[in-house]
């Protein structure tokens, strides 16, 4: 680990991922959101499928993607150099590193898909970030939370957030968000029960409040674009969840149809950018050491996306943290196509 640590620091060639570190010294935050409460995996409940009539949206239109939109909430953004993304990318090249959450609204429901960087971010990086990882860990101001973007826009509550993981670039706001239903596969809530700073662990200061409504998610046997389990959240088709077990051990990712037809994959941090999914390339190893849960297992889900791409090549694949792939979509209050 000393190795690492030095090999990292005479890097310092940007940082890995994501924004502005917190004033040095404050010690506000040292205590964000560390309630005591029962652990998320004893009380989550059970989410097994769809919460409407299998072929009927929530509203009661016919089945199919009718009503469905999607659109990218960018809470943060980073600069960072391709070299530090992914293994064989390039040290002379800046590339655009973003920090999302993903907005559906099906019908009279909305929800999120991550909730990106949150109102309590400065204090929950000073609680729980080590003061080693902040060079190469970090997020850039000015932080746009969603709940802020959303407000006065006229949309349905937001009901429930789906984390793709449970790191901290994409639970931070969980606590903005106190009325919705926080849903995680069963193995990232063995993980949340047990939360840990740096940036290979769910964090005390976001996911430790005794208030969050966790609901744990279960894929049933049931094959979808080349997964073996999914998890219909509708029942309709518009909305599908598969397991991307690796880069953590709950890791999940999102079909998404809108009601052009048009179907995006949000695939999480399972790969970084589109760049490094075009190579079938893991992440710059040090970073892999640090944030991967099972460096095999994420190589082998990144193989399952690329597999995805040539099966079903209309597909849009979109990375969490690929500022230009996003970019390119478009950022709320613009819907995606």
């Amino acid at each position: 680990m000393m190795r690492l640590r030095v090999l990292l620091w005479v890097l310092l060639a940007g940082p890995v991922a994501a924004g502005a570190v917190g004033t040095e010294g404050a010690r506000g935050g040292a205590d964000a959101g560390k309630a005591a409460g029962a652990t998320p995996a004893a009380a989550a409940a059970e989410v097994t499928g769809a919460r409407v009539t299998p072929g009927r949206s929530r509203t009661g239109a016919a089945a199919g993607t009718a009503g469905v939109r999607l659109a990218i909430i960018n809470t943060a953004r980073l600069r960072v150099r391709e070299g530090l993304v992914f293994a064989g990318g390039d040290f002379g090249r800046d590339v655009l590193n973003t920090f999302s959450a993903i907005l559906v609204q099906h019908g009279d429901e909305a929800l999120l898909f991550d909730s990106g960087l949150g109102s309590r971010i400065e204090a929950q990086y000073r609680a729980d970030m080590p003061r080693w990882q902040r060079p190469f860990f970090r997020y850039e101001a000015p932080v746009r939370p969603a709940a802020a973007q959303l407000a006065g826009r006229g949309l349905p509550p937001v009901s429930r957030i789906i984390l793709s993981h449970s790191h901290w670039d994409h639970a931070s706001a969980l606590g903005d968000f106190p009325d919705a239903e926080v849903w995680a596969a069963p193995e990232e809530l063995g993980a949340v029960a047990h939360p840990h700073g740096g940036v290979g662990g769910a964090w005390p200061s976001q996911v430790g409040a005794a208030a969050i409504r966790w609901r744990a998610l279960r894929f049933a046997p049931i094959p979808y674009r080349g997964f073996q389990r999914s998890l219909d959240l509708f029942g309709d088709g518009s909305l599908v969840l598969v397991p991307l077990f690796g880069h953590t051990a709950g890791s999940v990712g999102l079909f998404a149809t809108t009601a052009s037809g048009r179907c995006y994959f949000f695939v999480g941090d399972a790969v970084w950018s589109a760049s490094a999914l075009n190579e079938g390339a893991a992440k710059f190893w040090p970073a892999r050491v640090l944030v991967d849960h099972d460096a095999a297992a994420t190589l082998a889900v990144i193989e399952e996306i690329r597999r995805v791409q040539r099966a079903y090549p209309d597909v849009v694949v979109v990375p969490a943290h690929d500022g230009r792939v996003q970019a390119a979509l478009g950022f709320f209050p613009k819907w995606l196509p």
